[in-house]
């Protein structure tokens, strides 16, 4: 038809070619119409439903942590806070709970939705769990409890509403299951046992050890066990700061989108991530050498990084679990899958380049208090510079590197008292800069 109307064939050959590839993901004017519907519908949700808009989108990605986690993250930008599974004020999915967000009781590992139903129902039915005893008779009543949902129960926290901590209850819960168990086969076989003998029952209840608590680590690594994630808190909280000052991307850059298949990084970029280590694979190439496949884990997600032998012989020692690393490297993209990075530079996160600046109003100042200044300085050795700025003509100084000290709080002091407060500043180079 084109050819008929004096258009050239191989022009109508392009545009036909152009329309197929616009159909692939060509919008109507009713499909265009209806996804501007659900925009300004979930825009008003999220604006004035924060909270209930929020649980709602986590639950509808329950069974995905990364997901979850990029959530919580966000959550916590909206200055709103996520409390941990608990079975006296929780649910099978996410929910709201005094203004806040309650972890959905499905989001941890081996606990199926008949038993969160069954907690949830009984819950609704006699009350609340008053301890560990209690939550254990009753649900060993409906049969519905293993020794495998009790722990996980314990790692994600959502039993610490019963009076105890979580060392306690997993050093006494298999004491109680098995008491709880015999009296059922008492109560079957029609025999009375001891407890059931004497008046003063509370002679005979199982009492929680005193064995304190978990360290915060050990918290933390029991709720990424079940949950996929860290909920009281994350080992790279308090480097929160630092890390953001320093990576040029985040783990969850490197996934997907779900559209297009491409992630936000794009092959060939060299960016900087940063985080723990939570795994750690050695292989050896053709010619025995040794190379890394390593997963790093930032406060949203976690991403692989792909360290070629020359690297890996260079950072190897950097490059163990649990040690919390900047990386530097190159993109790798692949389609339909996560990006991964490929390691060129690793610094720990405690190998930090600082410079102290010592301020004078003039070089003449400074000239006439540097001995003094080098007095200061002597007994201190490190790897962190000095710089010197003269502010009537705006000069720089970097002292030679045999001047270099380790700031610590005494050296700081010692100048604050010398030259004052005001003229002494501590400077955290960026990793660009140590790189």
């Amino acid at each position: 038809g084109c050819v008929k109307n004096g258009i050239d064939e191989k022009v109508a050959n392009k545009i036909y070619d152009e329309m197929i590839d616009f159909a692939k993901y060509a919008f109507n004017k009713s499909h265009a119409a209806a996804y501007g519907v659900v925009s300004y519908q979930t825009a008003y949700l999220k604006y004035y439903y924060p909270v209930e808009f929020m649980a709602a989108l986590m639950t509808s990605v329950i069974e995905n942590p990364s997901k979850v986690a990029e959530y919580v993250y966000a959550c916590r930008g909206m200055d709103i806070q996520i409390l941990p599974p608990d079975i006296n004020r929780g649910y099978s999915d996410f929910s709201v709970d005094s203004g806040q967000i309650r972890y959905g009781l499905a989001a941890i590992k081996s606990i199926g939705k008949q038993v969160i139903q069954v907690i949830v129902a009984d819950r609704k039915e006699y009350g609340d769990f008053k301890n560990l005893e209690d939550f254990i008779t009753r649900m060993s009543i409906r049969e519905v409890l293993n020794k495998k949902v009790i722990e996980n129960l314990i790692k994600a926290g959502a039993l610490d509403c019963l009076g105890g901590t979580r060392k306690q209850f997993m050093s006494i819960y298999l004491q109680i299951l098995d008491h709880v168990n015999q009296e059922k086969k008492y109560a079957m076989t029609g025999q009375m046992s001891l407890f059931e003998l004497v008046e003063e029952k509370s002679q005979f209840e199982i009492r929680l050890p005193d064995v304190g608590e978990y360290t915060r680590e050990n918290q933390l690594a029991f709720e990424k066990e079940v949950l996929g994630i860290y909920i009281s808190g994350h080992p790279l909280d308090d480097y929160e700061a630092a890390w953001r000052k320093n990576i040029s991307a985040v783990t969850p850059d490197f996934q997907p989108d779900e559209e297009t298949g491409r992630s936000k990084v794009h092959d060939g970029a060299r960016e900087v991530i940063g985080g723990l280590i939570t795994d750690k694979t050695v292989k050896y190439t053709r010619t025995n050498q040794m190379m890394a496949f390593v997963t790093v884990e930032d406060l949203l997600g976690t991403v692989e990084v792909v360290v070629f032998p020359r690297d890996y012989e260079k950072n190897r020692e950097f490059l163990e679990v649990d040690q919390k690393v900047f990386i530097r490297g190159r993109v790798s993209e692949e389609d339909e899958r996560p990006s991964k990075l490929i390691c060129e530079k690793v610094i720990p996160f405690e190998q930090k380049k600082r410079e102290l600046w010592i301020q004078f109003p003039d070089k003449a100042d400074y000239l006439e208090n540097e001995q003094s200044l080098f007095g200061h300085l002597k007994d201190s050795e490190g790897e962190d510079e000095v710089v010197i700025y003269c502010q009537a003509e705006r000069a720089v100084k970097r002292l030679p590197r045999n001047r270099n000290i380790l700031i610590t709080p005494q050296v700081l002091s010692r100048l604050m008292n010398q030259f004052g407060e005001k003229r002494i500043k501590v400077v955290e180079k960026t990793i660009e800069n140590r790189i």
